[in-house]
């Protein structure tokens, strides 16, 4: 078994950047990556490797997010207009920022989907981590896509 430093260090990256495509909201995606390793340090001596390790510590993050998300749906927080003009320029940051907003309107399992595509995992992971087939993951990324697509081309015709 991995020490548990060495796993941090090789998901953490990871699951951060999930856990943001989720929420959109850098100090909460930190707290929930934050979670789920408390999660995985505790669980890891019971960690039957009936899964690949990876594909488990994304179930746990997945499920932290879908709890957050849960919390935040009974309790929906004040939100402040966005005032696009304001944006000077079009910074790379600011291109990553929009793509999560994106990600941000699609549907639970559609941002479970795309987060773990884009950290490059294999459609047979992603397949497990979510309970589909994979040949009905390839559908949904590639109509994922199309609807990032559009709403990227929306941003950039502002």
């Amino acid at each position: 078994m991995t020490d548990f430093e060495d796993i941090y260090q090789q998901y953490s990256p990871q699951i951060y950047r999930v856990c943001l495509g989720y929420t959109n909201d850098a100090e909460q995606a930190k707290d929930l990556m934050q979670e789920t390793f408390i999660s995985v340090w505790k669980n890891l001596a019971g960690f039957r490797q009936e899964a690949q390790l990876g594909t488990w510590i994304f179930r746990i993050a997945t499920n932290h997010c879908l709890r957050a998300l849960e919390i935040v749906r009974r309790m929906p927080p004040a939100e402040m207009p966005l005032h696009l003009a304001d944006v000077p320029e079009e910074s790379p940051e600011e291109k990553l920022s929009w793509l999560y907003r994106a990600i941000a309107t699609l549907n639970e399992t559609d941002r479970i989907i795309i987060s773990l595509e884009l950290e490059g995992l294999p459609q047979a992971e992603i397949a497990a981590v979510v309970g589909l087939s994979q040949g009905n993951i390839r559908v949904k990324i590639h109509r994922i896509k199309e609807k990032l697509a559009k709403q990227l081309k929306m941003y950039e015709r502002i």
